[in-house]
């Protein structure tokens, strides 16, 4: 069978199942649901979770994860299409790794589990500094991270480096690809993120040479400019994205922290909108996997937020875009 035969039958299973996605008018069923009860019976009956899976958000969120998964194996596709989507999990368990190693402390829940490299293959791989069993893009990152952490005891400059290394993976990922999604997601991913450690470096005044280090290169924006604006403040930051093709993202800005962090989603979702009309690439396919992943995200704020007692106007604040 040829790779477009394939992806066509595949797509086609795809196109059947973004049937049961949900929409804005589906999400607005759920906060309409009165208790967290009545949220878990909605999910589950529109197929959330399994028979045996407990009446629990987590439970039955998990349970939506390890579908998505199982649903893409099912189809026999060459799997490392999909890496880019999984180098924050991959270098987030890099990162737990060397914590747990430097302090001793050992937290299997703070472990991505089904990753190419085992939880505890990581850890032998930290302990005796076999960096050289690491991928390439991880080998420095983990180096000077763990050397960083043992000798100066700075967590947030070891998360800096193992996150700077994470984006340029996924940015290098992204221009090997012969997909058009892979290349949009991946630019759009690292566009965010350096977005996200300008705000953050404002509000908190950390210095030039911060944001250097923790911010990677990227097409759709420049990094020196973006933190140099950050220096003089969100009006600052403000000023310059609307001036560089981010004016979505300076106008939710000026309205609060939540509307920000929805459009950076939404930014994703946006990316990835235009293989609905593609019918013989991977492209649905990783689509899907983006659109499922944000929907789980989605309700998990829906009903985060509903424990909390909020407001359904400060949660729809917070509901993301969906692909359908």
């Amino acid at each position: 069978m040829s790779s477009k035969t394939q992806y066509t039958y595949a797509v086609a299973r795809i196109r059947a199942l973004e049937v049961s996605l949900f929409s804005a008018s589906t999400l607005e069923q759920l906060l309409a649901c009165k208790d967290m009860d009545g949220c878990l019976r909605f999910l589950q009956e529109r197929g959330w979770g399994d028979n045996d899976t407990p009446m629990a958000a987590d439970a039955i969120l998990s349970r939506e994860e390890e579908k998505i998964w199982e649903t893409i194996r099912e189809m026999h596709v060459d799997m490392s299409l999909f890496d880019v989507l999984l180098y924050t999990r991959w270098f987030h368990n890099l990162k737990a790794a060397i914590k747990s190693v430097c302090t001793g402390r050992e937290v299997a829940s703070i472990f991505y589990e089904g990753t190419p490299i085992s939880k505890e293959e990581m850890l032998r791989i930290i302990k005796e500094r076999d960096y050289r069993a690491l991928p390439a893009s991880m080998q420095q990152a983990a180096e000077e991270a763990m050397e960083v952490l043992l000798h100066s005891g700075d967590g947030q400059l070891c998360d800096v480096i193992i996150d700077r290394a994470a984006m340029e993976a996924i940015l290098a990922a992204g221009q090997k690809a012969e997909d058009d999604i892979i290349k949009d997601y991946a630019e759009s991913t690292v566009a965010v993120s350096n977005i996200k450690i300008a705000v953050r470096a404002a509000r908190t005044g950390k210095t030039l040479e911060f944001m250097k280090r923790a911010m990677a290169p990227c097409d759709s924006l420049s990094v020196d400019k973006l933190a140099q604006a950050a220096l003089g403040g969100m009006d600052s930051i403000i000023e310059y994205l609307s001036s560089d093709g981010y004016a979505e993202a300076a106008e939710t800005l000026k309205d609060s922290q939540a509307a920000f962090e929805r459009w950076c989603d939404n930014r994703i979702i946006e990316a990835i909108k235009p293989q609905k009309m593609n019918p013989f690439s991977a492209g649905p396919l990783v689509a899907y996997v983006i659109a499922r992943e944000n929907e789980i995200k989605t309700v998990r704020i829906i009903l985060t937020c509903k424990q909390n007692g909020m407001s359904d106007d400060s949660i729809r604040e917070r509901i993301r875009e969906m692909y359908v």
